[in-house]
């Protein structure tokens, strides 16, 4: 008799199959009903609606969104062409947004088709697909991950005018993956598209593009259109951007551009470095075990404060000990304790006068390694997972913000630094710096302990405490994260992170006759 274990097992073999290539998403046609229902109820497959699953795991929690966030654009894709073929794209202005690195889930996607028929397509976790009818088939069309975008061009011309004022951030990045303007011109002449020649040219003109805004304007006025040049920023950005060499580039611009100001308005004023360096230290490494707990709690794992000792002591010995040998809590620990130390001597050259951003650019791929050396020396993980950046999507729990595409990460570093380098306010570089590497999301793990080692060497070169973000702050501290990357709105992350700047400026001015009188932990 095949046992329980066995049908299982068959039913994994079929959906493995199913799975080669990165496939997420499925027909439910594609699996025997008896594999279908077996693989669901074992919490391998989840239904998303009639005849459609997603690939799930038997650890996900009731009300986990992660594996339908993960899925979505695929499902976005598979659905439209089972539905329409190739007859079908995405809006004008949803395609703008995906030219512009913004990967966010949306609640609402709509799609363009000549078969379309209205319908509304309710998904989980309150997103929808919105079929639109149109007369004729999209000019161009771009295939990306599966997706059909209308060509960026068209997208530019077809979006309304009130996307533009809406959505500066995408529309300068994907001005930004412009070429040259003869594409959109020649969609404006034929069309005779002349207040968004002029919205055009306006927005390529704040971006420092005048010569191509000119040459729109030069070109519909010989076709004998007239064009009022109208900039649709005015009110959103204060600043104009310098031109960006990719989409993803300027939309970092764009943001930090546009971000920078909450931070200023929310942010205490730097104390200026110290004029002691060594009590300034000494209170770096007097905070390790509080940081500690707090920084690995909040990912999740599960410390105590006599791990954080033996670490911190050196009895924790991997070899000699096979419990800890056997623990990733441990093994977390111990990676903590040594990316701390490379930080804290980073610390010390930037309060010696060293450049903060110059500092963390040299080092931060350091800090990641130390953090998951033990992982990789125990077998846990590979060992290419030290090489650096990640060349694989990922994603973050319960979070609709998926981060940028892996080919444009390395881009994306290189203009974050950029921006380090040149921001002259400490509390900008420790806020925007924080909120903005996550955003990137660099690493395959280990996003949120290097955001927090980073935002506390940008805080060290304004002469501000070293800040302990608390494991009963993480609600709060996720979503104003979740707010900054999915809504645009960082005023409470900047809220959230002065709040605790200005908590361990008053407590470090505090005498401190009582070796207890510190922050308490929760109880682990």
């Amino acid at each position: 008799m095949v046992s329980p274990n066995e049908k299982l097992a068959s039913s994994l073999e079929e959906l493995h199959a199913l799975q080669q290539d990165g496939r997420r998403v499925f027909r439910s046609s594609e699996l025997t009903r008896t594999h279908r229902e077996r693989l669901v109820q074992a919490g391998y497959l989840k239904e998303i609606m009639r005849g459609w699953l997603i690939s799930s795991s038997p650890n996900v929690r009731v009300g986990d969104t992660t594996p339908w966030y993960a899925s979505f654009w695929e499902f976005c894709a598979a659905y439209c062409n089972e539905r329409f073929g190739d007859r079908w794209s995405l809006s004008a202005e949803q395609s703008l947004s995906l030219y512009a690195e913004e990967t966010a889930v949306p609640r609402q996607v709509i799609v363009w088709s000549t078969q379309a028929t209205g319908n509304l397509i309710r998904l989980p976790e309150n997103t929808s697909i919105y079929e639109t009818k149109i007369r004729t088939e999209p000019p161009a069309v771009e295939v990306r991950d599966g997706l059909r975008l209308l060509s960026l061009s068209a997208s530019l011309v077809g979006a309304s005018i009130a996307f533009y004022r809406s959505r500066p951030i995408v529309i300068r990045a994907a001005l930004a993956a412009m070429k040259s303007p003869a594409e959109v011109l020649a969609i404006l002449l034929d069309g005779g598209h002349t207040e968004k020649a002029g919205v055009i040219a306006g927005a390529l003109g704040a971006i420092g593009r005048g010569d191509w805004a000119n040459e729109i304007v030069d070109a519909m006025k010989a076709a004998h259109h007239a064009v009022r040049i109208t900039n649709p920023f005015d009110g959103e950005i204060a600043a104009p951007a310098v031109v960006a060499p990719s989409p993803i580039v300027g939309r970092l611009r764009s943001m930090w551009d546009l971000h920078r100001d909450a931070v200023i308005r929310s942010f205490p004023a730097p104390p200026g470095v110290p004029a002691d360096h060594d009590a300034y230290l000494q209170a770096v490494d007097d905070i390790y075990k509080h940081d500690a707990y707090h920084s690995l709690s909040i990912e999740g794992y599960r410390v105590t404060p006599d791990l954080i000792e033996r670490v911190r002591a050196g009895t924790w010995d991997a070899e000699a000990n096979a419990t800890d040998n056997e623990q990733k809590n441990a093994m977390a620990a111990k990676g903590y304790w040594d990316a701390f130390q490379i930080v804290r001597s980073d610390v010390a050259r930037i309060v010696n006068g060293e450049s903060a951003g110059a500092v963390v650019r040299e080092d931060h791929n350091v800090w990641y390694r130390a953090l998951f050396q033990q992982f990789v020396s125990s077998g846990v993980m590979r060992a290419s997972a030290l090489a650096g950046y990640r060349s694989t999507p990922v994603f973050i729990n319960q979070s609709r913000h998926l981060p940028p595409r892996k080919d444009v990460v390395p881009d994306a570093m290189g203009a974050f630094f950029e921006l380090l380098a040149a921001e002259r306010d400490a509390g900008v570089r420790a806020v925007l710096g924080h909120w903005m590497l996550g955003y990137i999301h660099p690493y395959s793990d280990g996003n949120g302990r290097v955001a927090r080692f980073l935002m506390n060497t940008m805080l060290a070169s304004g002469g501000y405490p070293w800040t302990v973000i608390r494991v009963e702050d993480r609600a709060q501290y996720m979503a104003a994260l979740e707010s900054a990357s999915v809504d645009e709105d960082l005023a409470p992350f900047a809220q959230f992170i002065a709040e605790r700047v200005k908590w361990a400026m008053d407590f470090s001015a505090k005498p401190k006759s009582d070796p207890d009188d510190e922050e308490p932990a929760p109880a682990p």
